[in-house]
């Protein structure tokens, strides 16, 4: 293989974001100890090719400072922008930063003849590139999963975005709730708040859905406890106990009245942070649904590091796919 030394170093980072997507897929959680390394380290080879181009008097190092500017200018606050509007996680958001400020442009590698990635582009930002190409692998998911939801013969108008399980299965899976009292909805109750609220009364989904009618009551809370972030990997086990007989209705007969039913403000007051966007009225309705289903349509969502991953390795093998198809069409 032949590359520059900062092309040939920046292929660590595969690994890295490949650890990051499985990780990712597991947990829904990254450690925010893994980026500012990856800052450093992109920062680092990039003063080192800067360097190199002093003082940027020539063709190249003109190019060079263009692409690092858009990349470190445009598509790293792209990662922000897209997580304060809620487009991304904020690990999204940081591993979108780190490939820009990584990669600000395309790297060559000549194996056996040929030089990767195959496809360049006329802008050369490579950062661009693996945005591109991820995009690209994220709109795949919703037709993967409406694939899967109709081998097992469960259509619907709302195959490409959410699937049947088994509610006493909901506290290992990570998504929404894509459904509430009133049918499907895309805002419905988020699995993580779910287990915060769980560990906060110190109880299993099973308990929950066996004694609904008490527990909807808001007396009938007493000791609380650290509701943690809701992650699966942290905090006590929020399954066990017996769940309810299949086909009863573990709402059936509870009362109509209560000032704060299921004490959901109670719990979005007590705790120091938010609950992943959920309000009270969210929580009540995800909760009334658990307690009554055997089965709930969950949207399961997908963590953006997974494809980032794999858009990392097209784009550092086959390179830009949206340029190639562009390119094959003859719009550029």
């Amino acid at each position: 293989m032949f590359a520059t030394l900062p092309d040939l170093l920046r292929l660590l980072v595969v690994p890295v974001f490949a650890w990051a997507a499985i990780r990712d897929v597991r947990t829904r959680r990254l450690p925010n100890r893994l980026w500012p390394p990856l800052y450093l380290f992109g920062a680092l080879l990039l003063i080192w090719e800067a360097v190199s181009l002093w003082p940027f008097a020539g063709f190249d190092g003109r190019v060079f400072l263009l692409r690092a500017a858009i990349s470190l200018l445009f598509v790293a606050p792209l990662g922000y922008a897209f997580w304060y509007l809620g487009a991304f996680g904020g690990a999204d958001a940081k591993a979108m930063i780190a490939l820009a400020v990584i990669f600000p442009t395309f790297p060559a590698y000549e194996v056996g003849g040929l030089v990767f990635p195959l496809v360049d582009t006329d802008i050369g930002v490579f950062s661009l590139t693996v945005l591109t190409n991820t995009v690209l692998l994220g709109l795949a998911y919703p037709a993967g999963l409406a694939l899967r939801n109709l081998v097992r013969g469960e259509v619907s108008s709302s195959m490409f975005l959410a699937r049947p399980v088994a509610t006493d299965s909901l506290p290992d899976r990570h998504g929404r709730l894509f459904e509430d009292p009133d049918g499907p909805t895309r805002s419905g109750l988020d699995l993580d708040a779910l287990r915060m609220y769980l560990r906060w009364r110190g109880l299993t989904l099973a308990a929950l859905r066996r004694d609904s009618d008490e527990l909807r009551d808001p007396d009938s809370v007493g000791e609380t406890f650290d509701p943690t972030d809701g992650g699966t990997h942290v905090g006590p086990r929020t399954d066990g106990g017996r769940a309810v007989d299949a086909g009863t209705d573990g709402s059936a007969g509870a009362p109509a009245d209560l000032d704060d039913p299921w004490a959901a403000e109670r719990f979005l007051d007590d705790i120091d942070h938010g609950a992943y966007g959920t309000d009270a009225a969210t929580l009540r309705d995800g909760l009334d649904v658990v307690a009554r289903e055997d089965r709930v349509l969950v949207s399961p969502g997908m963590p953006f590091v997974v494809p980032m991953a794999v858009g990392l390795l097209v784009s550092l093998t086959f390179g830009d796919a949206l340029f190639a198809l562009l390119g094959a069409v003859g719009l550029v």
